[in-house]
């Protein structure tokens, strides 16, 4: 650019700005895709969701992901099992191996390091109190085992007489009535109820299928590109486990942290036992850690 353009263009302020904030966004690791349900000061959160039918070219409509997050001397290890895709995972083995040697103390490490379910979903959000602007749009929700248990209920009703639903359909679905409350610190999902019947929004479908066009491939969650190797995860885990991690490595896994519960979580002074890895200790702060205490013991190595 030479120095007449240069003053021709004017102030880069904005422009620069701009920029910044899209760092900013990227360093934070936000995905706007993402809807997130919100509690009030007390307590209490309600939404109403619709889920959406499988995107062009999935099978499913949803994409189940196993992840681990835990704490040890060396900081944090929250990465995507391998166990997702079949492969063998390095914090898997190693629980087996402490389950299997007979000693509570080694089935307590254990059970802090399981496994936990996720799930990804598209839905459309029909009310959201807390977020307005929501509404009236499609994003992905990632939602725990509680929820999904839910959506299997309806689809294989328990009792004679009710009617299998399929959540997911546009004319054949149900809304979604997300109620959330703290129980013992933790996000409840015991009272969220789907309602009856009903075509998503009374929309024709014109508007069905613009919205059909716009969802997310969720294939993406259980592709190649969003599992790190074993020997990357082997190495990761020895740093946890072990101590020794680099300033910058635990930066990054603060970040990491920060992102996945939406709070960044103090850092305790090691001690021994902390060899077992701690949990996140502020999960209660973020509908994304699926209430983590209470999922050990219905979740799997």
């Amino acid at each position: 650019m030479s120095f007449a353009a240069l003053k021709k263009q004017g102030s880069l302020l904005e422009k620069l700005n701009s920029e910044i904030n899209k760092t900013e966004v990227t360093s934070g690791f936000i995905d706007d895709r993402l809807w997130k349900p919100q509690m009030g000061k007390d307590g209490i959160g309600s939404a109403i969701i619709r889920f959406l039918p499988p995107a062009k070219g999935n099978e499913l409509p949803w994409a189940k992901v196993w992840s681990h997050a835990f704490q040890g001397p060396g900081g944090w290890y929250i990465e995507n099992s391998l166990t997702t895709i079949g492969g063998n995972d390095p914090v898997g083995e190693l629980n087996r191996t402490l389950w299997n040697s007979g000693l509570d103390s080694d089935k307590e490490i254990a059970r802090k390091q399981k496994r936990k379910l996720s799930y990804y979903s598209n839905i459309y959000v029909i009310k959201d109190p807390a977020n307005p602007a929501n509404e009236g749009k499609t994003f992905l929700y990632k939602y725990g085992k509680k929820i999904h248990d839910k959506i299997i209920a309806v689809m294989q009703p328990e009792f004679e007489g009710e009617d299998p639903i399929n959540p997911f359909d546009f004319w054949q679905g149900a809304d979604f009535n997300l109620r959330i409350k703290k129980v013992a610190g933790f996000w409840n999902y015991d009272s969220s109820v789907f309602g009856r019947p009903s075509t998503l929004a009374s929309f024709d479908d014109a508007k069905l299928e613009e919205i059909y066009n716009g969802l997310w491939d969720l294939n993406e969650f259980t592709g190649a590109s969003n599992f790190k190797t074993y020997a990357e995860l082997k190495k990761r885990l020895d740093t946890v486990l072990k101590g020794g991690g680099s300033r910058i490595d635990e930066e990054e896994l603060e970040n990491e942290v920060a992102a996945k519960f939406d709070s960044r979580p103090p850092a305790p002074a090691p001690t021994p036992s902390a060899t077992a890895a701690g949990t996140p200790s502020s999960v209660n702060t973020d509908e994304d850690a699926f209430s983590y205490f209470d999922q050990l013991a219905n979740e799997q190595f």
